[in-house]
């Protein structure tokens, strides 16, 4: 019986054929893979910036509630619906609590409390104190008023029955200056 051996050249142009085959196979993966490397790099460079952002935000918000000093005193509360009070605060600009309310919106804190302090605290100061009956969390606030002395503090309230009821007198109290006056 007569074994069937392919020709010579028939096996070359097969073992080339699947050579070939696997080359065209093998390049095609590299051009995907170096497009997905691209891809990636893009990406890694968008997520560094991302990440390299997010981590100067929280450096400046560290630096900026990081308090320069602190001292301990009264808090109590007022409003500016008093029978004595205008209803405008002493520092500029002089707003008129009552038509604007008791927040106030500064440049580096956002919305911010008011309180009023003695002149040793001077305007646009910004304090940090825990008032747990006022608010669960800290209260940030710029001295916009004025008329009390010593190390006491007055918190403004919507109303004079608010401040008597929620703040009353907390004595003892230690409040953080976050930034002297306007800076």
């Amino acid at each position: 019986m007569k074994v069937y051996r392919p020709k010579k050249w028939l096996t070359y142009f097969r073992v080339f054929s699947l050579l070939l085959f696997a080359f065209l196979i093998t390049t095609s993966e590299m051009k995907r893979t170096s497009v997905t490397v691209v891809k990636n790099d893009i990406l890694d460079k968008s997520i560094k910036y991302e990440i390299i952002s997010n981590q100067q935000e929280e450096s400046y918000k560290l630096a900026l509630y990081q308090p320069e000093s602190s001292f301990r005193g009264s808090l109590t509360g007022y409003a500016g619906d008093c029978p004595l009070c205008s209803g405008v605060v002493a520092c500029k600009p002089r707003i008129n609590v009552l038509e604007k309310g008791i927040f106030f919106d500064d440049k580096e804190y956002g919305t911010i409390r008011m309180v009023a302090s003695s002149k040793r605290y001077p305007c646009g100061t910004i304090l940090r104190f825990n008032a747990k009956n006022v608010s669960s969390e800290p209260i940030i606030a710029v001295v916009m008023d004025r008329g009390v002395g010593g190390n006491n503090i007055d918190l403004l309230m919507n109303t004079e029955d608010e401040a008597r009821k929620k703040v009353g007198r907390i004595r003892n109290l230690e409040f953080e200056i976050l930034r002297l006056g306007w800076q």
